[in-house]
């Protein structure tokens, strides 16, 4: 149990938020980490390592027990009730109520469909109900929208197609599928995602340049790096699809 602690937390554990801290702690602080959780969580279980304790608003936390078997994975939450017992199906609802906002769906048989982190719907602009006469609706839909339509471009390199595959499925979720950072998420974020249109911005971009800011970020923006998620091919694939579609132009000078 203890290689396999130091193995999570040394390399972190993909698909889920445990990401690896390699780079963050030496090999003995790691082992430091993991024997103070196995002592404190696991082998003494001592008491202000709990969260269900009156003092967090959990009162008589033994009258959720019948939920117990969802949160812990024990019964999968999509089990139809006609196979679940009177108790578990109190279990259930009692988990649907309660818990399910902190333990979300626990395990489930049916994974379904998987979670689209792209809206599909945005807030209308300056639309106002109180307007005389007609309200024109029109006039005030979402600004949003159309900056999440990624352009089409004829004619890319197998490069810049993977490119276009990367930057979409990544980058888009900042900067717009467009490469503007209008869109709905962009609004939020300060600063604001660097518009990759803009002519200001191209003029004083160069490959080598925008390759070392996705890998290695912009300290102090919203630009985290990408080092970790992205392999050198892959950087150069995004830098190659960005020039070709965002800055419309071939080449550009090389520092």
């Amino acid at each position: 149990m203890r290689d396999d602690f130091i193995a999570t937390v040394t390399d972190g554990s993909p698909g889920t938020a445990m990401m690896a801290f390699s780079r963050r702690l030496d090999p003995a602080q790691i082992e430091a980490v993991v024997d103070f959780i196995i002592a404190t969580f696991i082998q003494e279980r001592r008491a202000n390592t709990r969260y269900h304790i009156p003092e967090n608003g959990w009162v008589d936390h033994q009258r959720y027990r019948d939920a117990y078997p969802f949160a812990l994975g024990e019964i999968p939450l999509d089990t139809p009730d006609d196979r679940l017992t009177p108790a578990q199906r109190r279990g259930k609802a009692l988990f649907m109520e309660s818990c399910v906002t902190c333990h979300d769906r626990a395990r489930v048989e049916d994974e379904g469909v998987l979670w689209e982190p792209r809206a599909v719907s945005f807030p209308r602009g300056g639309y106002s109900h109180r307007l005389r006469g007609r309200p024109d609706a029109s006039s005030g839909a979402t600004p949003f929208a159309r900056h999440d339509r990624p352009p089409r471009v004829a004619g890319l390199t197998p490069l810049e197609r993977q490119g276009e595959a990367l930057f979409q499925n990544n980058c888009a979720f900042c900067h717009a599928a467009d490469g503007t950072g209008r869109n709905w998420i962009g609004s939020f974020l300060e600063p604001r995602p660097r518009d990759l249109t803009a002519p200001d911005f191209i003029a004083t971009m160069t490959r080598q340049r925008l390759a070392r800011v996705i890998r290695d970020g912009l300290p102090g923006t919203t630009m985290p790096a990408w080092r970790q998620v992205l392999d050198a091919q892959e950087i150069d694939a995004l830098v190659a699809y960005v020039f070709r579609v965002f800055f419309r132009q071939a080449e550009n000078s090389e520092e």
